[in-house]
C-alpha cells in the first residue's frame, strides 16, 4: 500500500508523521501546522503562550485563555489533585533539578522545601463560564509536559479522520499512536517496540502485537544525573520533590486515546506494579506492560500471546 512520511521538529523532539493509502502531501503539512499551533499555546519552552502567560500572572490575577488551553489545564488541575503523582505544578521542582540539560545538580534539602511549597493543586482556580485560570501564589508554575503530547496526537487523528483517512502513525518522541488496520501485516496489527532500558534508544527487548491503539511510556532511562556515582532520574514525586523510587525502568500503557496513555502510565509508574483491578471499567484502557530493574517484564490486560521476547535476560511474567 503506498505511504507517505515525513519527519519535523517540534514539541522539543523529532516527529515522524505517516499516512497510508492515497495520502498526499498537504495531509501530513496541515497535521504538522496543527501540532504547532498547539505547542504555541501550551509551552513553557518560548518567551510566549498561553501557559506561560498563565505562569507570569501567578500571584497577580486570572488569565482568560482559549477553549483548548482551558479545556486541558481544567483536566490537568483535577487529576493532579487525585494525588496519584500527576502534578501539573511541579514546574518549580522540575527547573531546580533541570534533569537532561547542562546546568542539572541536586538541589538543596531548603530548595526542594520552597519548590513543594509552589506545587499545591488546590492553590489555584478556574471559571468555566469566563474560561479563566489563576495561580494564587507567586512563583506558582503550571506545566503541562506530561499530558500535551496525548492531547495533540488526538487531535492529529481526529484530523485526519476528518479527512477520511483509515490508517497512520503519529509518532511524537515516543508518544505512538497508531491508527486504524495496520497495512503492514496480514493480520491488520501493529508490531509496537518495546524500549530495553539498558541500550541504546531504539534497541527493544520484546514487540507487542496489538490492533490500532496509542502505545505510551513513562521510563527513567533517557534523562538522568550521575552525582558521585548516584543516579537520578527526571520522573519526580510530588509530595517529595525528589526523584521517584521504585523498582521499575519503565511502563508502557495501551489505550484508545493517547490522553488516556499519558495519564496512565504516570499512575502505574508511581504506583510501582500493577494495580488490582485497573482499568478494567475502562474499555479504552487495553493494557500496560511494566519493565522491572531485575529485568522481569510484567504484564497487566495484555495477553502472553501478543508478545514476543527479543532479550533472553528478560523474564516475562504475567
Amino acid at each position: 500500500m503506498p505511504k507517505l512520511q515525513k519527519t519535523y521538529q517540534g514539541l522539543g523532539t523529532l516527529i515522524h508523521l505517516t499516512l497510508f493509502g492515497q495520502p498526499c502531501a498537504p495531509d501530513l503539512e496541515q497535521a504538522n501546522n496543527l501540532i504547532q499551533h498547539y505547542e504555541s499555546l501550551f509551552t513553557i519552552n518560548r518567551p510566549h503562550s498561553e501557559i506561560v502567560t498563565i505562569n507570569q500572572a501567578a500571584g497577580k490575577q486570572p488569565v482568560q485563555v482559549s477553549d483548548a488551553t482551558y479545556s486541558l489545564v481544567k483536566q490537568a488541575i483535577l487529576l493532579s489533585r487525585q494525588n496519584f503523582g500527576f502534578n501539573a505544578f511541579i514546574g518549580p521542582l522540575v527547573k531546580l533539578w533541570n534533569i537532561g540539560f547542562k546546568n542539572a545538580h541536586v538541589p538543596t534539602a531548603a530548595q526542594i522545601q520552597a519548590g513543594l511549597e509552589l506545587t499545591n493543586p488546590f492553590d489555584c482556580e478556574f471559571n468555566d463560564e469566563q474560561e479563566t485560570i489563576y495561580l494564587q501564589k507567586a512563583g506558582m508554575q503550571l506545566d503541562l509536559g506530561a499530558i500535551a503530547k496525548g492531547y495533540i496526537a488526538d487531535r492529529i487523528q481526529d484530523f485526519w479522520h476528518s479527512l477520511g483517512k483509515k490508517a497512520g502513525i503519529i509518532d511524537l518522541g515516543g508518544n505512538l499512536l497508531l491508527m486504524g488496520a495496520s497495512p503492514l501485516r496480514a493480520n491488520h496489527q501493529w508490531s509496537i517496540g518495546i524500549q530495553n532500558p539498558l541500550a541504546p534508544r531504539g534497541q527493544v527487548l520484546a514487540t507487542v502485537h496489538l490492533p490500532a491503539c496509542s502505545a505510551v511510556t513513562s521510563g527513567i532511562y533517557e534523562r538522568t544525573l550521575n552525582v558521585s556515582g548516584h543516579i537520578y532520574h527526571h520522573i519526580l514525586n510530588p509530595q517529595t520533590g525528589y526523584p521517584h523510587v521504585n523498582n521499575l525502568s519503565s511502563v508502557t500503557v495501551f489505550s484508545k486515546y493517547s490522553l488516556d496513555g499519558e495519564i496512565e502510565t504516570t499512575r502505574l509508574f508511581f504506583a510501582g506494579k500493577p494495580i488490582k483491578a485497573w482499568a478494567q471499567t475502562n474499555p479504552n484502557i487495553y493494557g500496560a506492560i511494566f519493565v522491572t530493574k531485575n529485568k522481569k517484564i510484567i504484564l497487566q490486560k495484555i495477553p502472553p500471546t501478543a508478545v514476543t521476547l527479543l532479550d533472553d535476560h528478560y523474564q516475562i511474567l504475567e
